[in-house]
């Protein structure tokens, strides 16, 4: 994997003067707004946009019509309308969309993926799959953090879990999803169940010992183990990475917030049910209240057996016929970056494979292409509208 930054577009300095300094960048390609980036002549084969939610399309746009090539942070955008215009952007003027549907890249999604391909527990019948978000980091992003408000960013399924739905809609190949209900609430997060005596601000509160969501147990006992990565690193957005800098940030900042005062209303928990067109079921669920973080938990079952993975393996798949069970282990890299070893490496495996896509001119390398990921952004939309209308919703072969 060979590449090269060559500009960097941020409005904040800390984080644009590291990358700066990192790959050496000329001044000429540093620039606080990514439209000055845009209104130049073509100077890179591809772009990296990782804007805010909201604040996809404008870009994803302009530069497709640059003629970049494009990685995308999920969600692609915010709305179904969105999605489809970037889609068709992109392909209009020919250049390799990638969404960051990192889950897809991980090696046992995809060892899952060729096993369920080569038949293995016979024809799919149902996938139960459930992301754990961890009671922590949920309080962090949906309660205090930038993911909290619909109005500042979009619903909780599909800022956290477009992964999820994505994931299942790829293991279930060709066959499309076809009729969606789902179920969900906001739950504990409110001001009817702030604690008696609790005051507005953790660093201040008589009670904080007690609450499992302190900002003093969340951010502040990690950075005196002197450990100023995330989520630590979020809070100090002024780039000082300190105890003063960090309890400042606290004492005035949302992320020192009581998380039963917060202006939060994305939905905590949320189970979403599928049924695809040869009869295949599916059950999702988002759970805000686990110990376990990010560790998907998914059981497939088969005709002729069934297959259980919990995060990073191994895959256990269990036969009718022998009435045995193998274990299968994904094959990993031997080194990766560190700043690349998120969501247990699939970050590297999406970098990866974007950047051989983009260098040897292949779209075949992409797996979250534009086709796939708008089918499958497109059914959290309507999943959500199903929890929202109270209603099962049928979906066309447009995912309308």
């Amino acid at each position: 994997m060979s590449y090269k930054i060559v500009g960097v577009a941020d409005p904040l300095s800390p984080a644009k003067e590291t990358i700066k300094m990192m790959h050496r960048i000329d001044e000429d390609k540093y620039f606080d707004d990514w439209r000055e980036a845009a209104k130049l002549e073509k100077f890179a084969d591809a772009v990296i946009i990782a804007t805010p939610d909201k604040l996809h399309k404008d870009p994803a746009i302009a530069f497709a019509k640059k003629g970049y090539h494009i990685l995308l942070e999920k969600p692609m955008a915010v709305t179904p309308e969105d999605c489809c215009e970037i889609v068709n952007a992109c392909k209009e003027n020919g250049v390799i969309l990638a969404v960051g549907h990192v889950m897809r890249y991980h090696p046992v999604s995809r060892k899952v993926k060729e096993l369920l391909d080569s038949g293995v527990i016979g024809d799919i019948v149902h996938i139960q799959h459930m992301e754990p978000v961890g009671y922590w980091h949920f309080a962090h992003s949906f309660v205090r953090g930038n993911w909290r408000n619909e109005e500042e960013s979009t619903f909780s399924l599909l800022a956290k879990s477009c992964h999820d739905i994505d994931l299942i809609c790829y293991w279930m190949g060709s066959q499309r999803c076809v009729k969606v209900s789902s179920f969900g609430t906001l739950s504990h997060f409110t001001k009817e169940n702030k604690p008696k005596g609790a005051s507005s601000r953790c660093l201040d509160c008589s009670v904080e010992e007690g609450c499992p969501y302190s900002a003093q147990k969340v951010y502040l006992n990690k950075a005196n183990r002197l450990n100023f990565g995330w989520p630590v690193s979020v809070v100090c957005s002024n780039g000082v990475y300190d105890i003063e800098s960090l309890t400042d940030a606290l004492k005035t900042g949302p992320y020192g917030r009581c998380v039963y005062e917060c202006d939060n209303d994305v939905a905590s928990n949320q189970v979403v049910n599928m049924e695809f067109q040869g009869g295949q079921t599916a059950a999702f669920t988002m759970m805000a209240f686990t110990n376990a973080m990010g560790a998907r938990r998914t059981t497939i079952y088969g005709t002729k057996g069934e297959l259980q993975v919990i995060g990073g393996g191994p895959i256990k798949v269990f036969d009718f016929v022998t009435n045995k069970e193998t274990q299968h282990v994904a094959k990993t890299v031997a080194f990766m970056p560190m700043q690349l070893r998120a969501h247990g490496g699939a970050d590297y495996y999406l970098i990866n494979s974007f950047i051989s896509a983009v260098s040897d001119n292949d779209p075949s390398l992409i797996i979250s292409g534009p086709d796939d990921t708008l089918q499958s952004h497109l059914l959290v939309f309507q999943a959500e509208k199903s929890r929202r209308e109270n209603r099962v919703v049928l979906i066309d072969k447009d995912g309308q």
